[in-house]
C-alpha cells in the first residue's frame, strides 16, 4: 500500500493530462464511426497519444496498415532511443519486463527519471505502479471519451481540431525548451518542401524520413548547442 499512496502522489498531475486528452481520442474515433471495443484495444495495446490522436484520421481516409505501422515507427522512435537507459533496470524487474517497456511514455520516463523514492519502499514495486497508473489513466480517459462520443447526442463539428490543437502545445512548449531551433527550422523546411512537391496526402513519411537524416547530419550543431556538447 506504500508503494501504491507513493505512485499516487507522483501520477496525479499525469492522471488529467491523460484524462482529457484520452477523452479527446475517444470522441474522435466516436466521430469516425468506430466503436467502444476498437477505441479500448487502442487504449490498452497501441497506447500512444500522439501516434493515436494521427491514427484517426489516417484510417478514415484509408491509409494502409504498412503506412500506419510506419508512421507509428517514427513518432515513437524517440523511445528507443531515451528507453535504453533503462533496460537493465527492466529486465531486473523479472515478469514486469516486458509490460515496463511498452508503458515507457514521455510522461512516465520523465517521472522515473527524477523521481525521489522514500526510504524503506520497494522501488522496482512503484515504478511499476507509477507505469501502470499512468495507463490506467489513459484507458480511463479513452473510455469516457468513447461513450460520450457514443450515448451524448450533441454537435462534436471541430472536435478533430484536438489533435491539431494537441501538436501545437508541443511544439510551442519543445520550442522554449530547447535552446537549438535547428531541430524546428529542419522540420519546417522539410515538411513544406514535400508538402509543396508532393501535396497533403502524400508529404508526411518522406518528410519524417528526410528530418530523421538531417537531424542526425546536424546532431554535433545540436548537441553543443543544447550543451551536450563540448565546443
Amino acid at each position: 500500500m506504500r508503494e501504491l499512496r507513493f505512485a499516487l502522489r507522483q501520477t496525479i498531475p499525469i492522471f488529467f493530462t491523460y484524462l482529457f486528452i484520452g477523452i479527446a481520442f475517444g470522441i474522435l474515433m466516436s466521430d469516425a464511426g468506430y466503436g467502444l471495443l476498437l477505441t479500448m484495444a487502442s487504449a490498452v495495446f497501441i497506447y500512444a497519444g500522439s501516434m493515436q490522436l494521427v491514427m484517426v484520421p489516417m484510417m478514415t481516409s484509408g491509409a494502409s496498415l504498412p503506412t500506419l505501422a510506419l508512421m507509428a515507427f517514427f513518432i515513437n522512435a524517440r523511445h528507443i532511443f531515451y528507453g535504453i537507459g533503462f533496460v537493465e533496470r527492466f529486465r531486473k524487474m523479472g515478469w514486469r519486463y516486458p509490460y515496463m517497456v511498452m508503458a515507457l511514455t514521455d510522461e512516465t520516463y520523465s517521472i522515473l527519471c527524477s523521481v525521489q523514492y522514500d526510504p524503506g519502499l520497494d522501488e522496482e514495486k512503484s515504478a511499476f505502479l507509477i507505469a501502470l497508473l499512468n495507463h490506467l489513466y489513459w484507458i480511463l480517459g479513452c473510455f469516457v471519451g468513447a461513450c460520450a462520443g457514443t450515448f451524448l447526442q450533441f454537435d462534436m463539428r471541430g472536435i478533430e481540431f484536438s489533435a491539431t490543437a494537441f501538436f501545437v502545445v508541443v511544439v510551442v512548449n519543445q520550442w522554449r525548451l530547447h535552446r537549438s531551433k535547428l531541430l524546428f527550422l529542419t522540420a519546417a523546411v522539410c515538411a513544406l518542401a514535400f508538402f509543396l512537391l508532393l501535396g497533403k496526402d502524400y508529404f508526411l513519411v518522406p518528410t519524417l524520413m528526410s528530418c530523421l537524416v538531417a537531424l542526425l547530419i546536424l546532431r554535433g550543431p545540436i548537441e553543443r548547442k543544447e550543451g551536450l556538447r563540448d565546443e
